[in-house]
This record gives C-alpha cells, structure tokens and sequence, in this order.
C-alpha cells in the first residue's frame, strides 16, 4: 500500500489521520512508523517521520509505503567488529541492506548501528553491498569523515576483495572488460578452488569501478554465474543463497595514516588447485 498526500490544513497528530485516511489498525501504522516506513516533506526538506504524535502542518505532504512483509522481517543483532572513532568496521549479514529505501529502513545496517548506538553517534553510509552479498562495510561518524571515506571509495583507492562460488570450471584467472549501463567496469579473478563433484569454482576477485551488480552480471556473461544469484545465470540455484561474500578492504586509514588491510577468513576455500 502507498499513500501519498499533501495536507490542506494542519493537523494535530499524525498517527491519528495516517489511521483515518488508510483505514489500517494504528498498532500497525506505529510499527511502520518506527520503521522508517513514513516520510514527511516539509517544503524542500524531506524526512523519515518516526514520531507518532507528531503534529503536521497546511501543506506538509505525508507519504506511507506500506509492505507487510517486509515490515515483519527481523533484523539480526549486529555489532562493529572495529572502531576507530571516526568511523567503524561491521560484518553485513545476507539480507540487511546496505541504506534503507522508502518503504523502511529497520533492515538496514545505517538504522541498526544507530541503535546499537542509542543516537549517541552520527551514522553516514559510504559504500554499498548488496542487500543478499555478505561481508565488511564501512560506516563513517561524522561528514567530515563520511566525506574522505566517500572519496576513496570513489577514485578506487580503496581495493575491495571478494569471493565467489560460480557455476562450472572457470579459467585459472581471467579479466572481464564489459561495460554496464553504458559505463566501463572491470572484473579480475583468480580460480583458488574447482570441485568436480559439484561442478563449481571458488573464484578471489577484484573490481575497478563497481558499478551495480558487478561481479554478478560479469560472472553471469562468462558462463559461470554465482551460485544462488535469483537473478542472473541458469543453473546455478541453491539453498545456501548467494555465495558471494566481501571479504577484504585495503585503504589508507584516514585516522592512522597508514596503510590498513581488513580482512575475514577465506569463506569458501578447502584446498587449493596444484
């Protein structure tokens, strides 16, 4: 359901006429609320309304995006894995998006680290994941910081290293030069792993440019797509999910001036090729 309305006069709380106008119980109405569901636009100036009670004014326009089953989803319990004041280091799990969309944003890692936090700390998105590809994200405390981050991640200073379980006996390394959405992007990879029982690749992988989905379309137009990928490939369906996991970043740390390698155990890995 979605709700979109410009207010011809002011109007005491929100959550009684969000009610009146949808026809839906307020408890529900509260849960969307509290989940970002609810957006007020205020002359140039638009915001997640959280509020319940909150009084609106002649000309305010109120938006409700209502998805049941999205609203019913739980997050998990996630907690940075380092923190360096200016910014901290978080492991995102399949299913937690990167930034929250107009229909909420409790499913997201920004609104969950704000809780963790209890609002003491500012919150700032620099990169993004998929919302079904696991692995580290980097969230910034201040503009300052969101800022520098935002810039490295931009002119490809920071080396993001993935790892994928595709389709098939993929070539021992190989590049894939193939433009997306009219802009260049690139794919190395390297094979670690081939198991010819279940006629599947574990493949290391770097990116120049990651434009979206990535590694996915590439993979996908090569003839070996990532395993449990619901949107690109044949052949390659699972019940594991997505086996794509971001499992290393390489900058230069803003706070420390110096080089800085984070990176989690190889996820996928069991030998590797002779």
């Amino acid at each position: 359901m979605e709700l979109k309305r410009t207010l011809p006069a002011a109007v005491d709380n929100a959550l009684e006429y969000l009610t009146e106008a949808t026809g839906l119980p307020k408890k529900r109405l509260k849960d969307a609320m509290n989940k970002g569901a609810v957006w007020l636009i205020r002359g140039s100036h638009e915001r997640r309304l959280r509020r319940a009670n909150s009084p609106l004014k002649a000309g305010d326009r109120i938006e409700l995006y209502y998805d049941e089953a999205l609203l019913e989803l739980k997050p998990p319990q996630l907690s940075a894995i380092e923190d360096r004041m200016g910014y901290t280091l978080w492991y995102k799990t399949a299913g937690v998006m990167s930034q929250g969309t107009r229909y909420g944003d409790h499913m997201a890692l920004p609104r969950m680290a704000e809780l963790a936090y209890g609002h003491k700390r500012e919150i700032y998105p620099v990169h993004r994941l998929d919302r079904e590809t696991r692995g580290l994200i980097l969230l910034a405390h201040n503009k300052k910081m969101a800022a520098i981050l935002s810039k490295l991640f931009q002119d490809g200073a920071v080396e993001k290293g993935y790892q994928a379980v595709v389709l098939g006996e993929a070539p021992l390394e190989g590049t894939v030069d193939l433009a997306l959405d009219g802009k260049a992007a690139i794919t190395h990879f390297t094979r670690l792993e081939y198991d010819a029982e279940r006629n599947t690749s574990v493949l290391e992988i770097r990116i120049e440019h990651g434009r979206t989905h990535q590694i996915r379309r590439h993979l996908a137009h090569i003839g070996h797509p990532v395993m449990g990928d619901p949107r690109y490939g044949e052949g390659n369906k699972n019940r594991e999910g997505l086996l794509l996991v971001a499992h290393r970043l390489n900058f230069i740390c803003p706070m420390r001036r110096q080089p800085t390698e984070f990176q989690l155990p190889q996820p996928f890995v069991t030998k590797t090729d002779a």
